[in-house]
């Protein structure tokens, strides 16, 4: 595995790969939903980047940027480990120039859920998605479901900016009791930890009514609120119904799949779940076809 920490480094190395390539970008902290997509690009690729980079960005003011979690000794061996063959290290600097002032701004699917409470958090992800497009220049990049929105967000801009990328959705991937995985989990406590789950029973609540024929958006939605609110650690930022295409709102029943999401604070950590309805369509196969395509 090389390690290139520069953008002229890792343009000399990727000159020299040839075929397929994956690309998986992270901010480090791997676990195993990070490793999900590496050993799914690994398998399905000739060559495999990756990157660690905490995109300062990204981050609003008062935001964890400071106290993110930084493990790259960790990470690169993980990612040896995966069969990563380039992995990208750069610093703040080498990212963003001085004097740096061109941004991607993708406008609609940026402004609702996350884009509300986080009002320029999608430009630094758009911003440095692309910039590390044109570095790795991939066949496939692979993302998480997760970040569902993220998703949609960029293939947005793939879409509007002609990008020769494909975009595969992979998953998210969850602990035993439900929670999904995530770098801001090491930041619950024991008791925030155990009601965390509350966010997969919730989404689940609203599948079980969902497959017994409930179909209006707000009654699905309140039954998932109900059952956050029954966890008193719990506080609750949103919970809503939307296209999975576009993230406009859905506020009139339908058998259209639609994407169900929510934003939690439990102790420190905002904790982010989702999940399309039908819940049989949480698989890579459907949400590659359905996530963010237009």
């Amino acid at each position: 595995m090389q390690v290139v920490e520069t953008p002229e480094a890792l343009r000399a190395v990727r000159r020299r790969l040839a075929g397929y390539i994956g690309a998986v970008y992270t901010m480090g902290a791997l676990h195993e939903g990070h490793l999900s997509l590496l050993n799914t690009a690994r398998e399905e690729n000739d060559a495999l980047i990756a990157s660690i980079f905490i995109n300062p960005t990204q981050f609003a003011p008062g935001e964890d940027y400071a106290n993110y979690p930084r493990t790259l000794e960790r990470d690169l061996e993980l990612m040896d480990r995966a069969g990563v063959d380039v992995v990208f290290t750069p610093s703040p600097q080498d990212m963003y120039l001085p004097f740096h002032q061109t941004s991607v701004i993708v406008d609609e699917v940026s402004q609702g859920l996350e884009g509300a409470s986080r009002p320029n958090h999608f430009r630094g992800v758009a911003t440095v998605v692309a910039k590390l497009f044109n570095l790795t220049q991939p066949t496939t990049a692979y993302f998480g479901q997760k970040d569902a929105q993220q998703v949609v967000v960029i293939r947005r801009m793939v879409r509007d900016l002609n990008i020769p990328v494909e975009i595969a959705v992979c998953p998210t991937v969850r602990e035993p009791d439900g929670l999904a995985m995530s770098s801001r989990n090491a930041y619950l406590k024991p008791d925030e930890r155990k009601a965390a789950a509350s966010l997969y029973r919730a989404l689940k609540a609203a599948a079980d009514a969902y497959d017994h024929g409930e179909r209006d958006p707000s009654v699905l939605r309140m039954i998932a609120c109900e059952e956050l609110y029954r966890e008193p650690l719990a506080i609750v930022d949103y919970v809503a119904v939307n296209h999975p295409h576009t993230l406009y709102g859905v506020h009139e029943p339908t058998d259209e799949p639609i994407l169900l999401s929510m934003a939690v604070k439990i102790g420190a950590p905002r904790l982010l779940d989702n999940c399309l309805l039908p819940y049989s369509l949480n698989n890579r196969e459907h949400l590659t076809e359905i996530l963010g395509v237009v």
